[in-house]
């Protein structure tokens, strides 16, 4: 791997951040707001918590439902605990300086990949088109996307390389980060199983690994609460296999904003053709099940809508086909059309966090 080149993609990628990061301190500022509070709201805080009591928290909301803390998974309030261990800072903060660090590892993470499967060039371009996506800037907040990206890079850069027991570990961890996790698992273990039919051994452990850390955690919150699931569906993140967002696209397109409906609609058709794409280039299995699984999850699960585009952000491989086509082009073409979409990265960050909704 040409060290040189990843080490622009990282300092390139935390420089668009770290920009997206500016402009919306300027937005919140203009608005008499504060932008370190919207870096640390939401799903921040109950990190925060878990890191700072552990689990057990309960919150009854006005309409009946009940929100515990068991929905968020151990691994990032855990990083957090560490870091503020370390520093003194408190947890929401730590939390800050693990999604930056976490940042730079999915960045490398994602060169690493389209490195081995495209190239240098495309690999930089991909790790730039993903830290310019409309919603990156999560991976600023005290959210766990940019962990979760990291590992789910990684391990599909270990599966690529076969080295099995460190794509297990991590699809482990993985699975110790997010629900979604069950997306590296796969991306993992489909492979692992493959390989041990063409009786290599040295796959086993990833594939005995891969799933511990989703199932430990599942298991554990079942034995304590009687089930995940129900602790799940007080969020409302009920898997009912794409009822309630088509439902939600239907809304809009029969509601007084069609124009909206319309909208999700193409985004839905441009998810699906890049995922076809990545079929057509012949994008290594690891990746088209990452890719697929984290679609279909994201999807197929209710709950807030205005978190759907978050939920895709480890979805890195849907970008590949897009990057491998800029490598194909004059640098100068590629760096205007990642420049104009990191304008409208950040200024659609700092819209959506200073809106009225969590992200």
């Amino acid at each position: 791997m040409p060290r040189r080149t990843a080490l622009t993609a990282v300092l390139a990628v935390l420089g668009v951040r770290l920009v997206g990061v500016l402009v919306l301190v300027v937005a919140a500022d203009a608005s008499g707001r504060s932008a370190h509070a919207r870096l640390t709201r939401w799903d921040a805080q109950w990190y925060a918590g878990v890191a700072r009591h552990g689990y057990g928290l309960v919150k009854v909301t006005p309409d009946g439902r009940h929100l515990a803390d068991y929905a968020f998974f151990p691994l990032y309030p855990a990083l957090e605990r560490g870091v503020g261990a370390l520093t003194g800072l408190r947890y929401v903060d730590a939390g800050l300086i693990v999604s930056v660090v976490a940042t730079a590892a999915a960045a490398w993470g994602c060169y690493a990949v389209g490195e081995r499967v495209a190239g240098p060039r495309a690999g930089l371009l991909l790790a730039l088109l993903w830290s310019v996506l409309p919603v990156s800037v999560v991976t600023s907040m005290a959210y766990s996307e940019a962990v979760f990206t990291a590992v789910a890079a990684w391990a599909v850069h270990a599966v690529l390389r076969e080295r099995w027991l460190l794509a297990g570990t991590l699809a482990l961890l993985a699975g110790a980060t997010r629900p979604t996790g069950v997306a590296v698992v796969l991306a993992v273990g489909v492979p692992a199983a493959l390989a041990l039919r063409r009786r290599r051994s040295r796959a086993l452990p990833g594939l005995l690994l891969a799933p511990l850390g989703l199932v430990g955690y599942v298991g554990w919150v079942s034995v304590r609460e009687g089930s995940y699931f129900r602790v799940a569906s007080g969020w409302g993140n009920d898997l009912d296999g794409g009822r309630a967002f088509a439902g939600w696209v239907g809304d809009h397109l029969s509601g007084p904003t069609p124009w909206q409906g319309v909208l999700l609609v193409l985004g839905v058709v441009v998810l699906l053709g890049l995922l076809a794409l990545g079929v057509r280039d012949r994008q290594p299995l690891p990746l088209l099940l990452l890719s697929g699984a984290t679609v279909a999850l994201a999807f197929a699960t209710s709950g807030y809508f205005g978190s759907k585009p978050r939920y895709l952000l480890p979805a890195f491989g849907l970008l590949l086909p897009l990057a491998v086509r800029l490598a194909r082009v004059r640098p100068a073409t590629g760096a205007a059309v990642v420049g104009l979409l990191a304008v409208v990265s950040w200024w659609y960050g700092a819209v959506w966090l200073l809106g009225p909704g969590p992200p």
